[in-house]
């Protein structure tokens, strides 16, 4: 025996310094074992980097992260970071055979590393298989995905079965075309209409990154005006990404970028392609092939090479919003991406959001406008129609079709079809003042206040009783429910006009455009086709209908789908005219008047700055059974500037009527909480959310507790 060992029968007293700071670090190593990779089944191990990290297909809060496993030799070429792999999941440390853990089933994943060793303290198990060696998952998007989970308060897994298409092995066995060079700089073309117009395309084609607010002028220019926004990144050798609401949209701006640019030079992104086609069209944009994409929402996480802008068009739209969780909309993901990337960013619409006014008053964005001369003269003329005219009006009383507007069409028939724009059945009323008409509103949150029990006021959004109600803009005392929307209209107008065709568009059948002959086009909001040369006239009937929708976007949702109607319509320079059916004296409607939808959604960012709403605040919606509701409000541990309103009873969603995303399940009775927090505390919110839901998550799969449902920022709030 060594003299060394000699020392050792007496642990470590009487040793030197030295030789006690070597025990102490052998000690901390040895408590921290580092884990071996091993192969399944003994099979060679990889030489260098043996130790995938993996994020796995499961989509749960509660294993929201990376699981390390070793690499096989024979997967090394393949297994880099990126590809579609398979993996063991769900051993446990319980089942290891001579070194190896085996057992688990079966899950899809993505490789996200690969490392020299790992932190984990057991063995691991080896990858099962690569699905296939094309890399889909490059560190940008990896980055934005992770950025889109902790906004909304979701997992990662969530966010990529979003960002990344379905494999298809067809797809990816051809080959991408080869990138075609630069582009030259467009022509401002009508862009010279706004002010700063032709400055946004040029800071575009020499390399800028430009952020802007744009108030689109009426008519069809929109889509080759966003078509030469994206010719002038491409001359910049960047890429650009369009997201609009829907197929038709998309096939606008597709045909405006190829009559510009040609084909090839850009990708089109949307469900009606098909799984093959648009997985070809997705790995052409992944590989560089392509520099330009178009699509709807799910384009939004399209990987663009070296992103020079980002546009979005009618963000105000439903279709921007994600129906799968974690339920992210299209404007908040477009955000993050022109902030990572240090991109362009243009967001535009006939229209103008409430979030598009903040961007513009917080100074991040600059507003892209036409001067009042050119609104003038691209708008048509727009008249209203209210109670009092509709209370004097006997033919109004007799078919709901006031004089004036039966006077417009027929006017208009002579020279081309007439929209008329009918509310989609299904509107709820809220209340309203019985004298000025304005939202009968909680004094405690300013949530909106219902009738329920025999005419008893309650809040929508925190669930107070308000017994002594008065108005606070002209103090009457008496309210009234808003009026709901009307039945179709079609034979109506057949009867009136028994010698013009009558079209319909609608959710059943939507038309994309209509010939420029005379015909009535009846449409719902949102499915107005096109017409040839643009309407003569149009008919916005029971505004109230939209204006009495219990929601605090209703008057902002209103005029946006005014709006788009009427910017179909011809210019009151060749007899365009509109004629809308809603009290003339709200502030929608003399926005749609006076064709200002920019300073309508000032003050109503301005109001709600007042009053806390969003998108100044942000908030949380957390729904389930009363006890599951208040068990989780109790358990989460909200920032102190928190404030939570409610819960209060959710409209019981009757049998056989399809379940829309956080209603309760048919028959079931839930209740919704909101839970509101200052500007600069949202993030923390969702942290709190995320962490609370996720342990209860965790509890639920093993049987403990009823799952609540949870969304950052929703849309319809009441």
């Amino acid at each position: 025996m060594s003299s060394e060992n000699g020392q050792g029968g007496g642990g470590g007293e009487g040793a030197p310094p030295e030789q006690l700071a070597l025990i102490r670090e052998s000690v901390r190593q040895a408590k921290v074992p580092r884990a071996k990779p091993r192969t399944w089944r003994g099979a060679a191990l990889a030489g260098e980097l043996p130790v995938a990290r993996v994020l796995v297909d499961k989509g749960v809060l509660h294993l929201d992260r990376y699981f390390d496993y070793a690499v096989p030799a024979d997967l090394d070429a393949d297994a880099q970071p990126g590809v579609r792999v398979r993996v063991r999941f769900g051993a446990g440390r319980g089942r290891v055979r001579e070194g190896r853990r085996e057992g688990g089933g079966l899950i899809d994943g993505f490789l996200v590393e690969r490392l020299a060793s790992s932190d984990y303290s057991g063995p691991l198990a080896a990858l099962a298989q690569v699905v296939s060696p094309e890399p889909v998952l490059s560190p940008e998007l990896l980055g934005l995905a992770r950025a889109v989970a902790d906004r909304y308060a979701g997992s990662l897994a969530d966010v990529l079965q979003l960002a990344v298409p379905p494999r298809n092995a067809r797809a990816e066995q051809r080959p991408s075309p080869a990138p075609m060079p630069p582009p030259p700089a467009p022509a401002a073309g009508s862009w010279v209409r706004y002010e700063r117009g032709g400055a946004f395309l040029e800071s575009l084609a020499s390399g800028g990154a430009p952020r802007a607010v744009w108030n689109a002028l009426p008519g069809p220019e929109w889509s080759e005006e966003l078509a030469r926004a994206v010719a002038a990144t491409l001359a910049s050798g960047r890429g650009a990404l369009v997201v609009v609401p829907d197929g038709r949209a998309a096939a606008r701006v597709d045909a405006a970028l190829t009559a510009l640019l040609g084909e090839g030079r850009h990708a089109l992104l949307t469900a009606d392609a098909g799984p093959e086609k648009r997985y070809r069209e997705w790995l052409a944009v992944r590989r560089g092939s392509v520099r330009a994409v178009v699509g709807t929402r799910a384009a939004m996480f399209a990987p663009v090479r070296d992103l020079g802008l980002v546009a979005l068009w009618d963000d105000g739209d439903d279709s921007h919003s994600e129906q799968h969780a974690p339920q992210p909309h299209a404007r908040e993901v477009l955000l993050l991406r022109a902030a990572q990337d240090r991109c362009g960013f243009l967001m535009g619409g006939w229209s103008c959001t409430v979030e598009g006014a903040q961007l513009v008053e917080s100074g991040w964005a600059r507003p892209l406008v036409g001067a009042r001369e050119q609104v003038r003269q691209a708008a048509p003329l727009v008249r209203t129609v209210g109670d009092q005219d509709l209370a004097r009006d006997e033919a109004a009383r007799a078919a709901r079709l006031p004089t004036l507007a039966w006077r417009a069409a027929r006017e208009g028939l002579r020279h081309g079809p007439v929209l008329v724009q009918v509310p989609r059945r299904g509107y709820v009323p809220r209340m309203a003042c019985a004298q000025c008409r304005a939202a009968a509103r909680c004094r405690h949150c300013s949530g909106p206040l219902e009738a329920r029990d025999g005419g008893a006021l309650w809040c929508g959004w925190c669930g107070r009783e308000e017994s002594a109600w008065h108005c606070p803009e002209c103090g009457s005392f008496r309210l009234r429910a808003q009026v709901v929307g009307a039945r179709r209209t079609a034979e109506e107008l057949g009867r009136a006009f028994p010698a013009v065709p009558v079209r319909t568009s609608g959710r059943e059948h939507v038309l994309d455009t209509v010939p420029g002959a005379p015909a009535l086009v009846v449409s719902t909001p949102g499915a107005e086709p096109v017409a040839e040369g643009g309407y003569a006239a149009a008919l916005l009937l029971d505004g109230w209908a939209m204006l009495g929708r219990p929601d605090l976007r209703a008057g902002e949702d209103a005029l946006r789908r005014w709006i788009a109607a009427a910017a179909l319509v011809r210019p009151q320079g060749d007899g365009g005219t509109v004629v809308v059916v809603a009290e003339p004296t709200l502030r929608p409607v003399q926005a749609l008047v006076r064709w200002d939808p920019v300073g309508h959604a000032l003050r109503e960012l301005a109001e709600r700055a007042e009053l806390g709403f969003p998108p100044v605040s942000r908030m949380a919606a957390v729904s389930g059974t009363g006890e599951a509701v208040a068990a989780f409000l109790g358990a989460v541990e909200l920032p102190g500037e928190a404030e939570v309103l409610g819960p209060v009873p959710l409209p019981v969603t009757p049998p056989g009527r399809p379940r829309r995303p956080g209603a309760p399940p048919p028959g079931e009775h839930w209740e919704r909480a909101l839970i509101r927090v200052p500007p600069g505390r949202g993030a923390a919110l969702a942290s709190a959310v995320k962490a609370a839901q996720a342990a209860r998550m965790a509890r639920t799969a093993r049987g403990g507790e009823e799952a609540v449902w949870v969304r950052i920022d929703p849309v319809d709030i009441g």
